[in-house]
């Protein structure tokens, strides 16, 4: 069998290197006066070296050193430091290959570390697909394996094996939630939900395809094509409750994985996933197409608003045109009667023969 692959190189190296950084040194491997006094026991500075590098990578993250492996020099010197050993005496270590299995055999006895077998692994298990429905990634869900391997002071598996369980765990969660779902819904309701599948409109497309091209508009045709679809989902008459004690983002998968489906694709898988995905593609888009009713609402009301607005500054600016123009009649008018009046014409008589007058008697009128 192929091996399953779940996380990237990053996520592989985020869980399992030894860390490097000072903060990280200072909160994983600083060694406490019992761990010393087990270390002193190991006469030659090498295997007290290598004694505590293996008792530093138990604790994190968690795992066994593999034979050859190279260590970082931070780890080396920092811990070297701590047992007045320099970092180069690693390299006559275990010479013996007897002298890793007996550190690693009194480690486990000492400290009370155990492997990844018999009942201790099924119970990792059984609460690795407890946690499954609650991850909410792949590397979620190993970070919280190999935490709880590190609480339960149980050594790591290979990084293979870790990618195993929590594979299986996240698919054995997914079909979980899927038949809790499909579970809920009475016969009527699962009849309902394949018919969605089975009843074609206009156009050659099914019932699902329609009811999930919806869009906010920005007329009364796009509100009533909105409110056409919201009025068939409610008829189908699903209780939201269906959907209790799903996490989330479980929901949102199970709602992409809808979205993306064809018609034909959906009637050919089981079919508890089936109902599950039309289930849950039928309460979201309920509550998303009345959503998008309120903001094709605000879209109308906003364009009604925005033209009457523009109307409005638009006999504003006409009347604004046509109080300059009576003033500057006025204006003129005025100019005209002092004018008369400095050469003497009669006021009446200056009046009459003023075109301004007559602009002015029109712009009034």
């Amino acid at each position: 069998m192929p091996r399953r692959h779940i996380l990237t190189e990053r996520q592989r190296s985020a869980l399992l290197d030894l860390p490097t950084d000072e903060l990280s040194l200072l909160k994983h491997y600083t060694l406490g006066d019992d761990d010393l006094t087990n270390i002193q026991e190991r006469r030659r500075p090498e295997n007290r070296l290598g004694f505590a590098l293996q008792l530093c990578a138990l604790r994190y993250p968690g795992r066994a050193l593999a034979p050859g492996e190279t260590i970082p020099h931070e780890v080396l010197s920092f811990i070297g430091a701590q047992l007045g050993v320099p970092a180069d005496a690693l390299l006559t270590y275990a010479a013996r290959r007897q002298t890793r299995q007996q550190h690693m055999e009194a480690l486990r006895e000492t400290y009370g570390y155990r492997t990844f077998t018999g009942r201790g692994a099924r119970d990792l298990r059984d609460w690795l697909f407890d946690q499954a429905e609650e991850a909410r990634s792949n590397d979620d869900l190993a970070q919280r394996f190999v935490a709880r391997c590190r609480k339960t002071l149980t050594i790591l598996p290979a990084l293979s094996t870790i990618e195993r369980k929590c594979a299986d765990a996240l698919v054995n969660a997914e079909r979980r939630i899927e038949t809790r779902i499909a579970e809920r819904l009475d016969a009527e309701a699962r009849y309902r939900l394949d018919e969605l599948l089975t009843e074609m409109l206009d156009g050659n497309i099914s019932r699902f395809i329609w009811l999930r091209k919806f869009e906010a508009g920005n007329n009364s045709a796009a509100a009533n094509r909105l409110l056409d679809r919201l009025e068939f989902l409610r008829g189908l008459d699903l209780d939201p409750q269906i959907l209790a004690s799903i996490p989330p983002h479980r929901i949102a998968r199970l709602r992409r994985q809808g979205e993306r489906y064809f018609t034909d694709g959906l009637r050919d898988i089981s079919s508890d996933r089936r109902w599950a995905i039309l289930a849950v593609c039928a309460v979201e888009w309920e509550a998303a197409i009345a959503d998008t009713v309120v903001e094709t609402h605000d879209r109308i009301v906003g364009k009604t608003w925005r033209e009457a607005k523009r109307l409005h500054d638009e006999r504003i600016a006409d009347s604004k045109a046509a109080v300059t123009d009576t003033l500057r009649a006025f204006t003129a008018l005025g100019a005209s009667l002092l004018e008369a009046r400095n050469d003497g014409v009669p006021l009446e008589m200056a009046v009459a023969k003023s075109a301004e007058w007559g602009r002015l008697e029109q712009l009034v009128a």
